[in-house]
């Protein structure tokens, strides 16, 4: 790994500094290099270089939003022996503490930040002789992502969906189903969806959903702070809705009520919202049961009875 490194940042100086990390899918290091001091996340799995370039993308297009702090991603290395490196800034963080309320602030301007930009599309269009002005980001009108990004070391499948309701059916749940019903060919699970499927457009109404950049993966083990603010990494990105995102903030912990005050004080509960966020929460479930086992099973299951209800 140390020679590959040097090679691909080019760089004579290469010592561990001592600053390890990593959660169960990856590992991570700190390192010293002649460019300052680096992090490297490391994944020896087949698959690492698809998980790094959708992570490397995500990262990407959360800094071009300019509302929340998140490591800088810098380049994506194959490793001979398989596996990949990704390397980026290194950041000096410890627990979100100090700076919870000021993250749910961020986050909702992070979900604001394409709706913002369609508003004033509409409004320059309008204006007689106002140019369009060159963004790093442009106006997203559909849900998925331009590439795959995976939650923990799955897939998931962000190809351009008009609808919102048929992207989270189709392209979210679905997905999940399929490998529980290849893996334990779970009848009840089954049946379960079948019904879910019928059900999922009554819990919208006729709300307008506007295509919103997601961090895709926000629980407490992917957030912390410097003395800065609010920083975020470990992402898995797509444009979806906004509520999606606080359905695994809301299963593990780790968010203080100062945070959840600070954004629905700019993205209020619409009506129907807890519901909501148990079928977003289905898809965090059953992700785990694939990736952990069936440890999960009960509680995919339960969500499942309560919304077909």
């Amino acid at each position: 790994m140390e020679a590959a490194l040097k090679r691909e940042l080019g760089t004579s100086v290469l010592r561990p500094v001592g600053h390890s990390g990593g959660g169960c899918i990856s590992q991570g290091e700190s390192f010293d290099t002649d460019h300052g001091r680096l992090y490297v996340k490391s994944n020896a799995r087949p698959e690492a270089r698809r998980m790094f370039d959708g992570e490397m993308a995500s990262l990407t297009a959360i800094l071009q939003t300019h509302t929340v702090k998140a490591p800088k991603p810098m380049k994506v290395i194959d490793l001979p022996e398989g596996g990949a490196l990704l390397v980026m800034e290194h950041l000096d963080m410890r627990g979100l503490n100090r700076h919870s309320e000021k993250l749910g602030s961020q986050l909702a301007d992070l979900h604001l930040q394409n709706q913002k930009l369609g508003e004033r599309l509409k409004k320059d269009a309008n204006t007689v002789g106002k140019g369009e002005e060159h963004s790093d980001v442009q106006f997203v009108e559909k849900f998925g992502f331009h590439t795959v990004t995976c939650c923990g070391y799955l897939p998931q499948v962000n190809e351009w969906q008009q609808d919102w309701v048929t992207f989270y059916a189709r392209q979210r749940i679905q997905p999940q189903m399929d490998m529980i019903e290849k893996n334990s060919g779970d009848r009840e699970a089954r049946e379960l969806w079948a019904k879910l499927q019928l059900k999922i457009p009554s819990l919208f109404g006729d709300m307008e959903i506007i295509p919103a950049l997601l961090h895709g993966d926000l629980w407490g083990g992917n957030v912390a702070e410097d003395d800065s603010g609010p920083i975020i990494f470990d992402p898995a990105a797509f444009y979806g809705h906004s509520e999606y995102e606080l359905a695994i903030a809301g299963m593990f912990g780790g968010f203080t009520s100062s945070f959840y005050s600070a954004y629905h004080s700019k993205i209020p509960k619409a009506s129907g919202f807890d519901k909501r966020l148990k079928l977003y929460q289905l898809f965090h479930y059953m992700n785990h049961w694939n990736h952990f086992g069936g440890g999960y099973r009960g509680s995919s299951i339960n969500i499942m009875k309560n919304l077909v209800k």
